[in-house]
């Protein structure tokens, strides 16, 4: 079905206006031909075509192409790629198709907005795991997310013809991730458009009722606006400073959820709007010394309120955003805030990433390389991502609207970190090998521990140590998407090449026994040994945590009523060799375990016959108290080896010894560590402080030396432990 004559007049008009938009983009007659040549190929190939709104549906990518220009300051090919950005999904013409008449670029543009056309369409897991695909496409042209934005925009601003259930969706893909994907690309008008629109749908009464509010009390707040303003302009006026000043009122979605979030109503909002400076300037004209002599200027009038100063221009945000923010105190006792700016900065902020690089090509500011820097944490993030798509998704998506602080290294390098990065997320951002062994941290030149959260100006300098390494619960420290990467990814290689050593030691193990390998045969183990499934089981036979010396009587063992018990000693003198050269069997013996040194499964053990009792009394082999006995009875040291039995449901209690710096949340690391990692009972814990020293003992049930040596290990690896120790004696 073809178009009306008055489809083709609204056509035309659209056109029209697309045209006189893009002479400011086309230089030759060769972006002109593109531009052409991409509108009459859309116009074939949705030809008759309509949209819900009952629109010819070349009405949209006319919009989406009129958007990159006009509000996004996108080119000649965004332009194509903008107007054949639905070709491919919804008409006869492929990829090849675009290639073959635009060249490989935009047929690659259009591919990557022809894939992002699905992204919403599928399960929860489908479409986080689509969406991280196409965000790869910020690591070949970032247009194709800007393009998307425009379509999404225009989308929204259309939102009124679909039925209730699609508004509720798209909105919540918006929210979601359209908009603070706007923001952190810079395009804040376009940001605050999405939330207002999604708010006009989702809540429509409230969003009404705020509107009303703003229209209501404008005419006294531009009386408030001039107010403030006078003698500022006055001032400037006097300096000879070519400048627009203008009052901006804030959105309804940031007022409302300022509401929300405060429990306050309208009438308590008093930022309501901010004032915007922006400087008309000279390509010779140092734009950090203007901006700061008017806000000296203005300071001078209105007085400021020192924390609520933010230097942007110093040090931009990561997507390039520059500006001077000061709060001052205006008339009848309002704080109001003033943003001081100059026409470039202006730019970069409505405009974002094109802008950005538009500017960035006459300009060699230090800090030109923000916006780069942020975009190769983008791409490096999408290209290694280790956890599953919805969590990829939820870490990415909340990366993109956090507020950011600047700290520094300790030559004085910059270093942008989300608000409420740790110390180890900054020694992640440094280095994955930096973060692997990071043990604490000289913040400002004090030592702290990688838990301790950064802030604005921090100077910060890593300390290192070859034996740390990545542990569970530094996922629940960091902040940032590198270093939650970097360690899950670590944990997981931990985690796989254990088990991959326990299968070779299982198998090896039960080879020597003849044992084939069995389902019954791993359960039995497992529940042995009280593994939950056979990757903890490997795993910790792999970290040594389990010993398989003893896996034939396990194996043979019908009962675990006893938990831990010595082997039978074999007394084999020489003497006691048959002709034959078979052995005798073996003696029952009794043993008792000393008190002295608590010898745990796995201990190197020495037997000494107690001459009273006859009783062997199993000591360490480096007990003093054994050293003791053997020089006075040595005749009483027991030469056979003596080895352990394992089995399940026994422990043995043992004594450790902590002491180091002191420090917030101690204690509850040493209970995670104890409980959570290992799983191990805690009899009891006596922890002392005293100026900035802990002191204490830990009393733990364990089933073998191994298990204690890996907790003690686990304690050596937290921040400020200067010693732990195994005591021998638990009386």
């Amino acid at each position: 079905m073809s178009y009306t004559a008055e489809d083709e007049k609204l056509i035309n008009e659209a056109w029209e206006k697309l045209c006189e938009s893009c002479k400011k983009i086309c230089k030759n007659e060769e972006g002109w031909d593109r531009i052409k040549r991409a509108y009459f190929l859309a116009k074939e190939a949705h030809s008759g075509i309509r949209r819900r709104s009952g629109e010819p549906y070349l009405l949209h990518p006319i919009a989406v192409a009129q958007i990159c220009v006009d509000e996004i300051g996108l080119g000649v090919k965004s332009v194509v790629a903008a107007l054949l950005h639905d070709v491919v999904e919804d008409t006869d013409y492929t990829v090849e198709d675009i290639e073959h008449i635009f060249g490989p670029k935009i047929a690659s543009m259009v591919d990557g907005l022809t894939k992002m056309s699905g992204v919403f369409n599928a399960d929860t897991s489908e479409q986080a795991e689509y969406f991280r695909k196409v965000l790869l496409t910020l690591s070949d042209d970032v247009r194709v997310i800007l393009i998307k934005i425009a379509d999404r925009l225009h989308n929204m601003r259309t939102l009124q013809y679909m039925p209730l259930n699609k508004q509720i969706k798209i909105t919540g893909e918006t929210i979601y991730l359209f908009a603070p994907l706007a923001y952190r690309l810079g395009l804040y008008p376009i940001k605050s458009e999405l939330e207002d629109l999604c708010m006009k749908y989702r809540f429509p009464e409230e969003y009404q009722r705020i509107s009303s509010l703003i229209s209501e009390s404008a005419g006294k707040r531009q009386e408030y606006i001039d107010q403030f303003c006078k003698p500022i302009i006055a001032a400037l006026d006097r300096n000879n400073i070519k400048y627009e000043i203008s009052g901006r009122i804030k959105s309804v979605y940031s007022i409302w959820t300022k509401m929300q979030r405060k429990q306050i109503p309208f009438e308590e909002v008093y930022d309501l709007f901010a004032i915007r400076i922006v400087l008309q300037t000279k390509a010779d004209d140092d734009e950090k010394s203007m901006c700061w002599q008017i806000y000296s200027n203005i300071t001078d009038i209105y007085a400021p309120k020192q924390d609520r100063l933010r230097d942007w221009i110093s040090m931009p945000k990561a997507n390039g955003y520059e500006a001077l923010h000061s709060t001052v105190m205006g008339p009848d006792g309002h704080w109001v805030e003033v943003q001081i700016r100059t026409q470039r900065m202006e730019d970069i902020a409505e405009r974002g990433f094109a802008a950005h690089w538009k500017y960035k090509k006459a300009t060699l500011s230090q800090n030109d390389d923000a916006f780069d820097t942020w975009l190769k944490k983008i791409r490096d993030a999408l290209n290694s991502p280790t956890e599953s798509a919805v969590e990829f998704l939820d870490n990415f998506k909340l990366s993109l609207y956090t507020s950011e602080i600047t700290v520094f290294t300790p030559k004085g390098e910059q270093r942008q970190l989300p608000n409420g990065a740790t110390a180890l997320d900054f020694a992640y951002d440094i280095h994955t090998k930096v973060g692997d062994h990071a043990i604490g941290a000289k913040i400002n030149h004090k030592i702290e521990p990688i838990t301790k959260p950064l802030k604005w100006g921090d100077q910060i300098e890593i300390i290192t140590a070859d034996s740390a390494k990545p542990k569970a619960e530094w996922l629940e420290i960091v902040s940032t998407t590198k270093a939650k990467q970097k360690i899950t990814a670590f944990l997981k290689r931990e985690q796989q090449n254990n088990i991959e050593n326990g299968i070779t030691l299982f198998e090896s193990k039960l080879a020597e026994h003849n044992v084939a390998i069995s389902g019954r045969v791993l359960r039995k183990a497992m529940q042995a040994y009280g593994c939950k499934n056979k990757d903890e089981f490997y795993s910790h036979i792999g970290a040594g945590i389990i010993s398989l010396d003893n896996i034939e009587k396990v194996l043979k063992s019908s009962s675990t009523s006893k938990l831990l018990k010595f082997w039978k000693l074999r007394q084999a003198e020489d003497d006691d060799i048959e002709e034959n050269n078979e052995q005798k069997p073996a003696i029952e013996e009794s043993f008792t375990i000393a008190t002295c040194c608590n010898p745990l499964p796995g201990d190197n053990v020495v037997g000494f016959r107690d001459p009273s009792t006859n009783r062997i009394i199993v000591h360490k082999a480096t007990c003093d108290e054994l050293n003791r006995l053997a020089s006075q009875y040595g005749k009483n040291i027991i030469k056979e080896k003596i080895r352990w039995e394992q089995h399940k449901t026994t422990a043995y209690l043992t004594t450790i010894e902590i002491r180091g710096i002191d420090r917030m949340g101690l204690l509850s690391d040493i209970t995670h560590i104890v409980s959570d990692d290992f799983s191990i009972n805690m009899r009891e814990i006596h922890l002392r402080s005293h100026d900035g020293i802990v002191e204490g003992k830990i009393s733990l049930y364990v089933q073998s030396a191994d298990a204690l040596y890996a907790v003690m290990d686990k304690f050596r690896q937290m921040k400020g432990f200067e010693s732990v120790k195994r005591i021998e004696n638990n009386e």
